[in-house]
């Protein structure tokens, strides 16, 4: 029981070391912070340049440039951890890449876009606080989540656009420990993107991993194809798949807005848990993340993350768009006193005797997401980070 104890304390708290204020925790060797003052944290050691008087605050991160921000050896948990650059555009927050490493592995456990893994993929930062991001002003990145290791963990920040960054600045801050945390699991991240596909695809946001974890949450970007009109893109559900769950998951949920945790539509807002922090109607852009914190989900053997691409509309509207040749397939319809499943008791929306009602169909979307997860492994099969081009193109 301690030790499912000290799981639960590792993955849920918001800071990384949950504890009674002004009690002092066991196993804990020190506490550190790594900036460029003092890379690592190293005792008695930091802001040596310039006569101690904030010499070296910042770098440059040159394009094409690596910077590894963090390299500790032995067990420890990372706490929290700041950035600021200037170049905030999202071409820039795409382009540079974040890597980490947990125990001395050679493949990263997170490998994402830099933008897309603070919360930021299609837009410039606004203000916003999460129980695991936060930005207080719209130019600065923060981020809460526990990230445990037991022999060493390495940051790694790369610059893969064609202009430079003047200023970075960040700290790390990190506890180190006597020995690992018992039944601590690993951070991971992953990002993928799908800017087109077949009718009836569902966006996979999180491939197939295998091993024990918890699905910690994900936020999401939606490039709404503007051929689809004022029709509303967000009707799909979210299908979580878990423990050899095949062709139907155990998670099933009833809609895009509904997951987020609002309704009848997507506003912008921002909740510790879930929220929108895009929501153009004009551009067609939309933001949005939930994090299940209050709502575990754990694993035993597996896990897959995915989201339908459907959308919904007037009938009227729907029957125009497919005279327009816009791709798109009826799957249900619904009116005042009835609902019709359409693909299992079809009827063609042109027939006289479609009712006028709401026309939910499948569409075709540009969607891209970043998916936080624990794994009782350092590392895992999914792929890589994708080229700068598949990214911000």
């Amino acid at each position: 029981m301690r030790n499912i104890a000290i799981l639960i304390t590792l993955c849920l708290s918001f800071s990384a070391w949950s504890q009674v204020l002004y009690q002092m925790p066991q196993g804990i060797k020190k506490s550190s912070i790594s900036t460029f003052e003092n890379l690592n944290g190293l005792k008695n050691n930091g802001g040596k340049t310039n006569q101690t008087a904030k010499g070296n605050a910042f770098e440059e991160l040159k394009a094409g440039q690596s910077k590894v921000l963090l390299n500790l050896s032995g067990a420890g948990i990372i706490q929290r951890m700041w950035f600021t650059i200037q170049d905030r555009s999202p071409a820039m927050l795409r382009s540079i890449r974040l890597r980490m490493y947990w125990d001395n592995a050679t493949k990263a456990a997170v490998d994402v876009p830099f933008g897309d893994f603070f919360g930021f993929g299609l837009s410039k930062p606004v203000k916003f606080e999460t129980a695991l991001f936060s930005n207080p002003e719209g130019r600065s990145f923060n981020c809460y989540i526990p990230m445990p290791f037991k022999t060493g963990a390495k940051i790694v920040i790369t610059n893969e656009s064609n202009k430079g960054i003047g200023l970075l600045f960040f700290d790390i801050d990190f506890v180190q420990l006597e020995k690992p945390a018992p039944n601590a699991m690993y951070f991971h991240a992953y990002w993928t993107r799908q800017k087109t596909s077949e009718l009836g695809t569902d966006f996979i946001f999180l491939p197939k991993i295998e091993g024990k974890g918890r699905y910690l949450g994900v936020n999401m970007g939606v490039n709404a194809d503007k051929r689809y009109a004022d029709t509303w893109w967000g009707e799909g559900e979210v299908k979580l798949y878990m423990d050899n769950d095949d062709k139907f998951p155990t998670y099933n949920g009833t809609g895009t807005e509904d997951y987020i945790g609002t309704a009848w539509g997507l506003g912008v807002f921002t909740n510790l848990y879930q929220g929108s922090t895009i929501a153009n109607d004009s551009t067609k852009q939309y933001a949005f993340y939930r994090f299940h914190i209050p709502d575990q989900v754990f694993f035993q053997k597996n896990f897959k993350a995915t989201i339908q691409q459907i959308g919904g509309g007037e009938r009227d509207l729907v029957r125009k768009l497919l005279q327009e040749k816009v791709p798109l397939k009826p799957v249900t319809v619904q009116w005042d006193g009835g609902f019709r499943r359409l693909l299992d008791n079809p009827l063609d929306i042109n027939d006289a005797s479609f009712p006028k009602g709401w026309v939910n169909f499948y569409r075709i979307d540009d969607y891209s997401a970043t998916t936080y997860f624990y794994l009782d492994k350092s590392t895992s099969t999914l792929a890589s980070l994708p080229d700068v081009k598949a990214r911000i193109e």
